[in-house]
């Protein structure tokens, strides 16, 4: 089955632009194009740009994606620096996870402050922080 650039944009989630946009950069590959010259995504096409967009959620920089996809293109002999790559960015993630968690429990706990404050329960004052 083959996707219109539009419905491609709309099944990915990105936009045509972005889709052409990492074409220009060389993240994806062309796509084939049809009897009218129309772009023709594939499901392999909107399966690699799901990796890409979860890649870039976990805010990996544009050019490690464009080292990755560089390394993939030229097969399987590439396997282990794209492990190392996203073991590299796994633990960058990991590490902003641990960070948001502190954020939350600091949140947490301003919460159940408030909380407590609202239900007028005597001796409960702001923290200060």
């Amino acid at each position: 089955m083959t996707y219109a650039i539009a419905e491609a944009a709309h099944r990915s989630g990105l936009s045509i632009d972005t889709l052409r946009y990492y074409e220009r950069i060389e993240l994806i590959d062309p796509p084939a194009r049809d009897s009218g010259g129309r772009r023709a995504y594939t499901d392999e096409d909107l399966a690699w740009l799901g990796f890409l967009t979860r890649l870039r959620t976990t805010g990996m920089p544009i050019k490690l994606m464009r080292e990755y996809a560089r390394l993939r293109h030229q097969g399987a002999a590439t396997a282990a620096p794209r492990k190392r790559i996203l073991e590299r960015h796994r633990a960058d993630v990991q590490a902003r996870l641990a960070d948001l968690r502190s954020c939350l429990d600091v949140l947490d706990y301003k919460i159940d402050n408030y909380e407590r404050m609202c239900s007028d329960v005597p001796g409960i004052q702001e923290a200060t922080a």
